[in-house]
């Protein structure tokens, strides 16, 4: 159970994870800040509080991986790895930019701290599939976590993966479905609905579960419950709000990869500053 401080100390986090990540996607001007936002929580919580990791060896064979298959997303996971130390925050700024070690799309050979390049939606998940299975045979201790989008999960390779994930009892992998409802050109009931994601992973042979991605004590519990499975591996859906936590985003119908202007970052930066104080 966290502690209070715990709590707060995670919440804050997950603001300045979202204060770098609009900074960075500004300074290019525009970006994936829907998908990015509606991870951020679940972000905050592995690298704040889970996840075994090792800033100054980042290739560690022991340490917990993080593989972002909805690799768009990627300015996020930037941000927090830049924020727990895996390189300078400064260079955020140069998201999408000509030379960038930070890419549109994850990239594991130009991004240290990114454990598997991604953004081929669905192959992310093969990924982890097979990152788990290694480190199984190789009687590691360590878990793989799997960020999946819920418009990714119309891929028939995520499925796949599904299947072949329960029949090698992988109780070291834990997936999340960011379930924020909306993919790129509109909302996933109405492009191509996967209904009750919770039962169709349970029916792959998962243990499932179904939380509030943007609280912080939620998406805690549910990895702990998850890590105490055995014999199979786990699926949380993160019910979340795409562009959670910023008020311009969250407003906007379509806001997968929008642009941001000036005045908008003035205005979110204002926002967030506050709600960092609130959380002191």
């Amino acid at each position: 159970m966290l502690s209070k401080s715990e709590i707060r100390e995670l919440k804050r986090l997950a603001v300045k994870i979202r204060i770098d990540t609009i900074k960075s996607i500004a300074n290019f001007g525009a970006g994936h800040v829907g998908g990015a936002m509606s991870m951020v929580e679940t972000l905050a919580v592995l690298y704040g509080k889970i996840m075994r990791y090792d800033t100054k060896n980042p290739d560690w064979k022991d340490r917990d991986w993080f593989i972002c298959s909805k690799g768009h997303s990627g300015p996020s996971l930037y941000a927090t790895l830049a924020i727990e130390g895996f390189f300078p925050e400064e260079e955020l700024k140069t998201l999408n930019q000509g030379g960038t070690k930070l890419p549109s799309h994850c990239n594991k050979d130009l991004t240290k701290g990114v454990d598997m390049s991604t953004g081929s939606l669905g192959q992310g998940s093969s990924l982890a599939v097979g990152v788990a299975l290694g480190n199984k045979l190789d009687k590691r201790d360590n878990y793989t976590y799997l960020m999946l989008g819920d418009g990714e999960i119309q891929e028939g390779q995520v499925w796949e993966a599904a299947l072949y994930a329960a029949q090698k009892k992988l109780d070291n992998l834990i997936a999340f479905v960011d379930y924020n409802k909306k993919q790129l050109d509109g909302y996933v009931k109405d492009i191509n609905d996967v209904g009750d994601i919770k039962v169709k992973f349970e029916s792959f042979g998962w243990n499932a579960q179904k939380v509030d991605g943007n609280d912080v004590v939620q998406v805690y519990d549910a990895i702990m419950n998850a890590k105490k499975i055995k014999g199979k591996p786990s699926l949380i859906v993160l019910d979340t709000i795409k562009g959670k936590g910023i008020p311009f985003a969250e407003n906007l119908k379509l806001n997968h990869h929008i642009q941001v202007s000036s005045e908008q970052l003035e205005e979110t930066l204002a926002y967030l500053e506050k709600e960092l104080e609130r959380l002191v």
